[in-house]
């Protein structure tokens, strides 16, 4: 069967968008079991928010409403970060674990802003 692809799925933010939802997912199965509705759900939400936003976005016709939406995608971003950070303080994750993720993240928050710059460019 032959599916439609949609305009956010060719989106190589988006591709790397769910690289880092399976890292976070993979990193937080390791958290203490008394972070499960605490850190590590909101982790995962942030990391989710992502994704979302940036395929929600690219489905609205206005440009404020696409950058919008681009602009929350960025913004979990730098949620999550933070968040990563919070983990390592508390030992939840290795230093070595954060900087993998930092790194995704700072390719992903580039290449938002690209897109916003993008969008805003052509038109």
């Amino acid at each position: 069967m032959k599916f439609y692809t949609y305009s956010f799925e060719k989106l190589d933010v988006w591709k790397d968008s769910r690289e880092l939802v399976k890292m976070i997912y993979l990193l937080t199965n390791a958290y203490p079991s008394s972070e499960l509705y605490g850190l590590s759900s909101q982790i995962r939400r942030a990391s989710v928010s992502i994704s979302a936003n940036i395929a929600e976005g690219s489905g609205r016709i206005h440009i404020k409403e696409q950058a919008h939406f681009y602009q929350i995608a960025y913004s979990s971003a730098i949620e999550l970060l933070n968040e990563l950070i919070l983990s390592n303080d508390l030992n939840y994750i290795k230093h070595e674990e954060l900087n993998q993720a930092r790194l995704l993240i700072e390719k992903i928050t580039r290449q938002i802003a690209q897109l916003r710059k993008s969008i805003n460019m052509n038109n």
